[in-house]
């Protein structure tokens, strides 16, 4: 068994799918405002707004990508004018992480390993 889709519900679909377009680099052409799916290698990323409201106190999720080089990553987020939480630092045990706020103030995390 595998993972193959994590949904964001969102009240405001096109802004959240607008950013992870942006933040992930994919046009797939879409701009409903009810659904709409980006498709990144085998998974996929659903925003979804199921018709409840929503309060954007998210505390029970937060996506974690892998990248090649979160310094990097950073001046982009910082061109994307997200919300830091936590700049690039080097953990103990060897991975580079950064964590920021989605629109929806979901916390997301990009890491790299040093090599």
């Amino acid at each position: 068994m595998r993972i193959g889709e994590v949904g964001l519900l969102s009240n405001n679909v096109v802004v959240l799918a607008n950013f992870y377009k942006s933040f992930l680099g994919i046009d797939n052409g879409s701009n409903d405002s009810i659904h709409q799916t980006i498709i990144a290698e085998e998974t996929m990323l659903t925003i979804y707004n199921d018709n409840s409201l929503k309060n954007n106190n998210n505390q029970n999720i937060c996506l974690a990508f892998t990248v090649n080089d979160v310094d990097d990553e950073y001046n982009k987020l910082l061109n994307l004018g997200v919300e830091i939480i936590e700049k690039p630092t080097t953990r103990p045990w060897g991975a580079r992480n950064i964590s920021f706020y989605d629109p929806d103030k979901n916390v997301i995390y990009l890491r790299s390993f040093i090599k």
